[in-house]
Parts: C-alpha cells; sequence; structure tokens
C-alpha cells in the first residue's frame, strides 16, 4: 500500500498541468468571439480613430510614420490585457462560484497550477498578437523587423501580466474588486506605457518614472522587434522585466502554497 500525499507522478505532474492549460485553452476559445474577435476589433478602432484624428499631419516619431509607430504598442497593449484578464477571470470565476477547490484538490504543486493557468494566458497572448499582426499586415503593410525579439517581448508580456492576473485574483473575492483592479491598475498602464508616445517626448521627471515602469519595456521591446526602433535597448528592458517578473510569479507561488483567500 502506497503513503496517503506521495506524489507518484515523478518530480513533477506534467499530465495535470497539460490538463489545467489545456482546460484553459479551451475556456477562451469557447468564447473566441470575445477573446479573439474583439481585441482584433478594438485595435482596428483604435487606429482608425488616430488615423482620422491625424491624418497625413503627423509628423513622424523617431523616423517611423506615426501609425506605424503605434500598431506594436497597440497590439502589446492588447496583447499583455488579455493574458492579464485570462488568467484573473478564470481564477475569480471558479472563486465565487465556489468550485475553484477543482483547481486546488488535484496533486499539483502551487508552481504546477501557476504554470497551468500561464499556459492558456500565453496562448491566447500569442492568437491575439498574430491575429492583431495579420491584419497590421493587410492595411499597413506592417512587418517583423526582428522576430526573435517580437516573440520574445509578447511571451514575457504574456507571462508577466498573465502573473499579475493571478495575483490579482487571489487578492479578489468577488468582481466588483477585480473590475477595480482592472480600471484603476491595469488599464492606465497599459495606456501610459509609451503605446501612443515616445517616451522621449516627456518631461524630464517622467522619463524617470517612466524607465522603471515594466510595462514601457514591454510596449518598447515589441516595438523594436516590429518596427527596429525604441526609446531604450531591448536588453536594458530585459534588465527590468526580469526581476519583475520573478518578484511577481515568486509571489504568486507563495500565495497558492499558503492558500491565502483561497481556502476557507
Amino acid at each position: 500500500m502506497q503513503d496517503i500525499g506521495v506524489r507518484r507522478f515523478g518530480a513533477v505532474n506534467w499530465l495535470g498541468m497539460q490538463t489545467l492549460g489545456l482546460r484553459e485553452i479551451r475556456r477562451f476559445m469557447s468564447v473566441w468571439q470575445q477573446t479573439v474577435l474583439a481585441p482584433l476589433i478594438t485595435a482596428g478602432l483604435f487606429l482608425t480613430v488616430f488615423a482620422l484624428a491625424f491624418g497625413k499631419g503627423r509628423a513622424p516619431v523617431m523616423g517611423v510614420d506615426f501609425l506605424h509607430f503605434i500598431a506594436p504598442g497597440i497590439l502589446m497593449m492588447t496583447v499583455i490585457q488579455n493574458a492579464f484578464a485570462n488568467t484573473s477571470s478564470s481564477i475569480v470565476i471558479a472563486k465565487v462560484q465556489g468550485n475553484i477547490v477543482d483547481t486546488l484538490m488535484p496533486p499539483l504543486a502551487p508552481w504546477e497550477i501557476m504554470v497551468g493557468y500561464l499556459i492558456g494566458a500565453v496562448a491566447r497572448s500569442l492568437l491575439v498578437a498574430f491575429v492583431i499582426w495579420v491584419g497590421l499586415f493587410i492595411t499597413l503593410d506592417q512587418g517583423i523587423a526582428h522576430p526573435f525579439w517580437a516573440l520574445t517581448w509578447v511571451v514575457l508580456g504574456a507571462v508577466f501580466l498573465g502573473g499579475l492576473g493571478i495575483l490579482a485574483a487571489i487578492f479578489a473575492d468577488k468582481f466588483d474588486q477585480m473590475a477595480a483592479i482592472t480600471n484603476f491598475i491595469i488599464t492606465p498602464l497599459s495606456f501610459l506605457s509609451g503605446t501612443f508616445y515616445s517616451a522621449k517626448a516627456l518631461p524630464p521627471a517622467f522619463q524617470i518614472l517612466t524607465h522603471y515602469n515594466p510595462v514601457f519595456y514591454l510596449i518598447d521591446g515589441a516595438r523594436f522587434g516590429f518596427l527596429g526602433v525604441s526609446d531604450a535597448p531591448p536588453w536594458q528592458g530585459l534588465l527590468v522585466v526580469l526581476p519583475a517578473l520573478v518578484v511577481v510569479l515568486g509571489l504568486g507561488w507563495y500565495w497558492l502554497r499558503i492558500g491565502y483567500r483561497m481556502k476557507s
């Protein structure tokens, strides 16, 4: 007779992580009109509004046509918002409906639960990024200057905001709290991190604050990947984003390990 509580899956429960990840993918694909089509329409509306507002009178930014300059920022803004929404909505809905126990009871370590949720966030973000890029390629002939860096920043953005979504969902006990976090933290960070402007256009004091913001480097890094121009070198962005990512994932792991606001 095997001891109760002894893991029989080896060091890593690959099957469990795969199952949780597939569940998260199927969850957002079941409402693809909201999770894939809606972001494409939103990105298109942003570009249309700016095109109508500025027309051809807007001067180039960093040597790039204005619409081409903001396109990667809009893509990345949409990616990180969807990554955050994917993990946060899944956990909050499970907590409110009372079935979060179905995720906590299986033989999954805290970090394996995080990986399972992040698989869904990354998959959704990559799909959204690809769909939007296809739209940009068709309408603006938008290419990819550095494919490796473009993919790197999209994945980093998805993992970072997916991790923040896990933290927010663990902290929130109801939809109102989750909506407040989204409206007053995530949305301002998305809009005020260089999506529609170059950080060099800001006053010196705000430039300093901006360069301490990890979300700024996500958007700036995506711009470098797609256009080959950026406010900061991509390696500098990694020096800011990676430590922030470690903190976010570490805190998420700790909260899941102790059952913070997850177990009654």
